[in-house]
């Protein structure tokens, strides 16, 4: 059995000792100062209204209609493991299938030291939440220790469905290569697509049914608290399964990759002890972070529309009403993902069933496109059926129903941008290939970075237009039912548009790494060179197998698998920049003692802390980026190094479990390292830029979300050109081993943690800062009215010391050093 180490608890103690000192000068403050109220507005304060005060559909209570909910949620679950079973009942020949539960056996072993690793990050936060609710807050102990639970909860949700989904991705690989065999086009396109449904069924339905038990079976006054325990725990454990994960994938992509140049041998060489860890990364970074990432994503941004209804909403009637809906509009994203994949995959069927050969971008784009046009008229329709009447207002059904519009148009809007600057028939991509022809490795990367910095463009300016449409919907007497800051709440409400199509922006997303892995589990196999394979498939099997049409299929399936795990991420990276708008609301209601006009003056430039905190937050970003980018080149040096070592072209057919293990580990070390680094530095920054000045911290928070907005979008899709740009030299024009395929193999690798590491893990990041600052704020707000600035000040100098403690080791700790 491969082992990993891990950070020690007794590190973890250590490191979160300037936190226990904090709670031990609080618990020696007198009495009186500690019985001082905190501030009005603060998420502790969040009480549940009576849902059974409203009624909808004719007469019954929003209890009632979302224990209904509950049902087909239920629905959602059962199709996620129907399906999980029909994928592991697929015919798979035996060399193939041991290629897959190898993979999956590497993935398990990951994912298990990603566990203890998550239990040792809870430390950190649960100190923070034991400072905060039961010292400051006083809340009773019973409280604070269903606050914590909700919080262990949501880490639970995000490892569970990540372990989800490598078990669905690892069964569905193999059946994929196997499949391909038949020299049919459709299944290698309908068995990824399948897996990815499954997956993003069972994600939101999960998600789902927590927040539904939360608003449901959870007492009013502790509801609130336990929906931001929740959000923290799913986002810390999305933040570390999709930071590690994408340094873990691209030290092995890396690694792998540039033995195709060293040693001039094919992709995924079954010699190669890389190609692996390489399968292992695709799960771990392309599975294991965009299903945590996803679950997160979710979750927090239905927790950051509650905490603004019931913030900015003084009506409980009001509240109740919009609650439910909001509750409603999330069952019905499941019941239209759901149907539009039937419909969708009859369709694809009937047109693609017995072709050789098939456009695998188009069923992809048929279902982005059908999920989006039934979400949208959905939402008109039951939105009518739900809140006919808001506060008084017959007209704000729909007119709340266009603001979410045009956040579920900007999920099928940003897809097919990203595709004008990542797909393989992209005219960008395009150009990187002619631009290697001539200027080789280097013209290859000026031409990717054109092809990012100009998505950038587009992308923002078409995010831009759509919350200017909200914008001015909201002008249109929302304030009559969302009195305080109703533009706001309609940010909120393009972000939940934006995942009105959750299991089918799960399920393209997944597509990428399930098409990846059947490429190498079927060169891993050597299914070819097993003494009478033909005539044993078509004995056990029915069919004649056909290689080369196999192979073909595969490789131009997983250029459509790289431009569909393109589209996802700016999906998601927008999501967290408009959702952070909403979640940022709290604090500055809290702030500004429900937005009073003398306090408010302080959010602007004019401000200076306000001022120092944005540029803060775009500083804080770049680190970001080389830091995750550091702890990729690292491990990639290390593991080139041992596979250069260790590689056996002569003697052997396929390289040594042992040796592959080993590769592994390298790069699960450096993903821990590196994962470490990062989380405390993003930990520890967090409090002491919340101690400095709460107006400073707000700066910061809407800094990290603009600059990260624009970063993410840059080195996602540069990263995605470069590497459909090396795929089109490979399928296309059939050049492997050539310059001009090395020239390609370079911007790739320069790709890989651009847009698998980097980009990606901004998401996370962004909203595990905004999150944790809800709490981090409060704390020095309520600290400084007790104890005045100065001690305030001494805790924020002691976290800044340690979070650049952690920002010098991120590059000095991680450099390359010969050896």
């Amino acid at each position: 059995m491969l082992t990993l180490r891990v950070p020690s608890f007794r590190r973890a103690a250590l490191l979160v000792l300037p936190l226990l000192v904090a709670v031990v000068i609080l618990m020696s403050l007198p009495t009186a100062a500690l019985a001082q109220p905190a501030q009005a507005g603060g998420e502790a304060q969040l009480h549940m209204p009576d849902l059974t005060q409203a009624t909808f559909l004719g007469g019954t209570n929003g209890r009632t209609l979302l224990m209904w909910g509950l049902g087909v949620c239920a629905l959602g679950l059962l199709f996620g493991l129907l399906t999980y079973s029909q994928l592991k009942n697929l015919p798979v020949h035996r060399s193939m299938l041991e290629i897959s539960e190898l993979i999956y056996e590497t993935c398990k072993t990951y994912l298990i030291t990603q566990g203890k690793f998550l239990l040792i990050l809870e430390v950190f936060i649960g100190a923070v939440m034991i400072l905060y609710f039961g010292v400051l807050e006083h809340m009773e102990t019973v409280k604070v220790i269903i606050i914590l639970l909700f919080s262990l909860v949501g880490i639970a949700g995000s490892y569970g469905v990540a372990w989800f989904g490598i078990r669905v991705n690892t069964f569905a690989n193999s059946r994929t290569a196997f499949a391909s065999l038949t020299g049919k086009a459709f299944p290698c396109n309908s068995i990824p697509l399948k897996a990815g449904m499954s997956i993003g069924m069972m994600l939101i339905s999960i998600e789902l049914v927590i927040m539904l038990f939360i608003l449901l079976f959870i007492p009013g006054d502790y509801a609130g608290p336990c929906f931001i325990g929740f959000a923290i725990g799913e986002s810390l454990g999305a933040a570390a399964l999709r930071v590690a994960g994408g340094i873990f994938t691209k030290i092995a992509d890396i690694g792998a990759d540039l033995m195709k140049i060293v040693f001039k041998i094919k992709e995924d060489d079954a010699r190669n002890p890389g190609v692996i860890a390489d399968c292992t990364g695709d799960n771990a970074g392309d599975s294991v972070g965009p299903s945590a990432d996803g679950f997160e994503t979710y979750g927090v941004t239905g927790v950051a529309l509650i905490t603004f209804i019931l913030l900015a909403v003084s009506n409980p009637l009001v509240q109740v009403q919009l609650l439910v809906w909001i509750f409603v509009m999330r069952v019905m994203m499941i019941v239209s993902s759901g149907a539009s994949y039937f419909i969708n995959h009859a369709i694809a069927q009937s047109r693609y069933g017995n072709v050789a050969k098939m456009n695998f971008e188009g069923p992809l784009t048929s279902l982005v496109w059908m999920t989006s046009i039934i979400s949208i008229a959905l939402t008109y329709l039951v939105s009518s059926q739900i809140i006919p009447d808001l506060a008084g207002d017959t007209t704000l059904w729909w007119k709340l129903s266009s603001v979410i519009t045009c956040g579920t148009l900007a999920g099928a809007i940003i897809p097919e941008l990203v595709k004008v600057f990542t797909s393989m028939n992209s005219r960008h991509v395009r150009e990187v290939v002619t631009a290697s022809q001539e200027g080789g490795a280097s013209l290859n990367i000026l031409a990717g970075f054109v092809a990012g910095n100009f998505s950038a463009y587009w992308l923002g300016l078409a995010m831009m237009a759509l919350m200017s449409i909200a914008y001015w919907i909201s002008t249109f007497g929302l304030v009559v039912a969302i009195p305080m800051a109703p533009a706001v709440f309609a940010f909120g409400l393009v972000a939940f548009g934006f995942l009105g199509m959750g299991p089918v922006t799960i399920a393209v997303d997944s597509y990428g790494p399930v098409t990846d892995n059947a490429q190498s589990v079927f060169e891993l196999s050597t299914i070819e060179q097993i003494p009478g394979i033909a005539a044993e498939v078509k004995r056990d099997f029915g069919f004649t197998p056909d290689f080369e049409k196999g192979k073909d299929n595969l490789e131009e399936n997983d250029g459509a698998g790289n431009t569909f795990k393109a589209t996802a991420k700016p999906v998601l990276i927008g999501t967290a920049v408009v959702g952070a708008t909403t979640m940022i609301f709290s604090i500055i209601v809290a702030l500004t003692e429900g937005l009073k006009p003398e306090r408010v003056i302080n959010l602007s430039i004019l401000h200076p802390p306000f001022l120092l905190g944005l540029i803060t937050g775009g500083a804080v970003i770049y680190w970001f980026t080389g830091a995750s980018t550091q702890a990729v080149t690292t491990g990639a040096y290390r593991a080139v190094q041992f596979i250069k070592a260790n590689i056996h072209l002569e003697s052997s057919t396929k390289a040594s479990v042992s040796d592959s293990k080993k590769v592994v580990e390298i790069c699960t070390q450096y993903a821990q390292k590196g994962m470490f680094n990062i989380f405390l530095t993003v930990f520890f920054a967090t409090l002491a830029f919340a101690f400095v000045e709460p107006y400073y911290f707000i700066g910061y928070l809407i800094s990290i979300a603009l600059f990260g907005l624009y970063q993410a979008i840059f080195m996602a899709n540069a990263g995605g050109a470069w590497d459909n740009a090396k795929k089109i030299v490979e399928t296309e024009m059939k050049q492997k081993g050539t310059p001009l395929h090395d020239a390609t193999v370079v911007g790739d690798t320069v790709g890989d943690p651009f847009k698998d590491t980097s980009s990606v893990a901004l998401n996370p990041i962004i909203k595990f800062t905004t999150l944790f600052g809800l709490l981090a704020v409060q704390l020095a707000v309520s600290l400084t009215n007790e104890r005045g600035a100065t001690l305030t000040n001494v805790l924020a100098a002691v976290f800044l010391a340690v979070s650049i403690v952690f920002v010098w080791r991120s590059f000095y700790a991680m450099r390359i050093e010969k050896q």
